[in-house]
């Protein structure tokens, strides 16, 4: 009975589980998907899916930017939604594409290590241009 009002909730316990070929779900904006019988014919491969399988896939899939075709298919494989007392676990910010606030490695690896490279070559370019 799939008309039924009330959802299915899923603890993300549960969810945690179903990452393995056999049962393989997957979390786009807080709704449970069972991808078990896609994965041989997602068009990115099934490798694609597992990486994603048990956890929240909601940034990833919105990065590659799905056709309107493939998320009404994608309605199709809802099975549920993440369990209210859950969604709180799975927030991230995925309003800002970068985020160096969270987390020095992030600031690290996106400002201090491309900076340093760029005065490296600049330095490496001079001494080899200036020695003709």
């Amino acid at each position: 009975m799939t008309d039924s009002k009330e959802p299915k909730y899923y603890t993300l316990e549960e969810i945690q589980k179903h990452n393995h070929s056999k049962s393989t779900w997957l979390i786009l904006h807080h709704k449970i998907y069972d991808v078990t019988s896609f994965l041989e014919e997602h068009p990115g491969g099934e490798e694609v899916l597992r990486e994603q399988a048990g956890g929240d896939a909601t940034e990833t899939f919105e990065d590659i930017g799905h056709s309107t075709d493939a998320r009404n298919m994608s309605k199709s494989f809802i099975i549920g939604e993440v369990h209210p007392d859950d969604r709180a676990k799975l927030q991230k910010p995925v309003e800002s594409l970068i985020s160096t606030s969270d987390s020095d490695s992030s600031w690290w690896t996106n400002w201090v290590i491309p900076a340093l490279s760029a005065i490296t070559v600049v330095f490496m370019y001079r001494f080899y241009t200036s020695e003709g």
